[in-house]
């Protein structure tokens, strides 16, 4: 190895293990929203205040993707947690980085039920994303199903080399007010 960390970039849990016997000093960047896009595929509060959607259709589509859970909230918890800890597990002990969700309003949109909770924003690129977003009164139940998710991966699963990146944080004084 040299001297300078070699660190894996990955999208696809499934390929966690396969990756992980690559030279490498652990995880440099696991995006949260891969897992949710491709995994979960319903926006977070589509699942926490289900009954704003009027859609029978969605409704429908949602009823169907967490019919076995005993909460939609559960449902989301569980698919991100065990995403995570797939890359986690696979990379254990060392340091797995979680980038928690820096959707831009538009893309969250695109998820099943996206369209009933997100503003729609001139330039979402600099908008409602990351840091700004998890105290939004709009998103902050959709917020605590992430930290939620993460909890779990650590404290129930025990994978404590799991280490948490928040993105976009525009400011110091943005990130000291609100996650001091």
């Amino acid at each position: 190895m040299p001297r300078t960390e070699a660190k894996l970039i990955l999208a696809d849990p499934e390929k966690a293990f396969q990756l992980s016997f690559y030279p490498n000093n652990g995880f440099g960047l696991l995006r949260m929203e891969f897992i949710i896009t491709h995994s979960i595929k319903i926006h977070p509060m589509a699942l926490v205040q289900y009954e704003k959607i009027k859609d029978k259709s969605i409704k429908d589509e949602i009823e169907e993707l967490t019919k076995t859970y005993n909460s939609k909230k559960d449902y989301f918890i569980d698919k991100l947690s065990h995403g995570i800890a797939m890359i986690a597990a696979a990379f254990y002990p060392k340091e797995v980085i979680v980038r928690l969700s820096d959707f831009k309003t538009n893309e969250y949109a695109n998820l099943i039920g996206g369209a009933y909770f997100e503003p729609k924003e001139e330039n979402p690129m600099l908008g409602s994303r990351g840091v700004a977003r998890y105290y939004s009164k709009f998103y902050t139940e959709g917020f605590k199903l992430e930290c939620e998710a993460i909890k779990k991966v650590r404290n129930k699963m025990g994978l404590t080399n799991v280490k948490v990146m928040l993105p976009f944080c525009r400011t110091v004084e943005e990130g000291k007010k609100h996650f001091n």
